[in-house]
């Protein structure tokens, strides 16, 4: 199956200090699968604040310079309120396969954050896997994600 995203873009990910070690295994996992990313952060296993890296991967995303996101953080909440503050951006957070398959169908998620401190990163990647290769099915729920913008 195609993936609905523009994968000739890089891949915006991010995370704070809990989400690092994962951070550095997806995205060696992603480029030995063939996708470029871009690593906006964080760089080390330091305590950090989740926005300052929440924010670049959401506006990577919202400028279409990346073709989706990956945030990561301890609990997966933060990143994702964080992003969902950005028009455009539709982040929502999976910790089930299930509900990364369908933040994609469903939602058209476009940027999917991981909660590091509650899965395995093996799972992490199956659910990855599962955002890339997810068309978003329109229709009725288009008319939904019509209605999510605040204007």
């Amino acid at each position: 199956m195609a993936s609905s995203f523009d994968l000739t873009k890089p891949i915006a990910i991010g995370s704070d200090h809990a989400g690092y070690d994962y951070k550095v295994d997806l995205v060696k996992w992603l480029n030995e699968n063939g996708y470029q990313v871009s690593d906006m952060g964080v760089y080390e296993n330091k305590s950090v604040d989740y926005p300052d890296y929440a924010h670049p991967v959401a506006e990577a995303v919202e400028k279409g310079e990346a073709a989706f996101g990956i945030l990561l953080c301890g609990s997966a909440n933060g990143v994702c309120i964080t992003a969902n503050k950005h028009q455009g951006i539709r982040a929502g957070l999976s910790f089930q396969t299930d509900v990364a398959q369908l933040i994609r169908q469903h939602n058209d998620a476009n940027i999917i954050c991981i909660p590091a401190r509650f899965v395995a990163v093996e799972y992490a990647k199956q659910m990855v896997d599962i955002f890339i290769n997810t068309p978003f099915e329109g229709g009725r729920h288009q008319t939904r994600v019509n209605k999510i913008a605040c204007s």
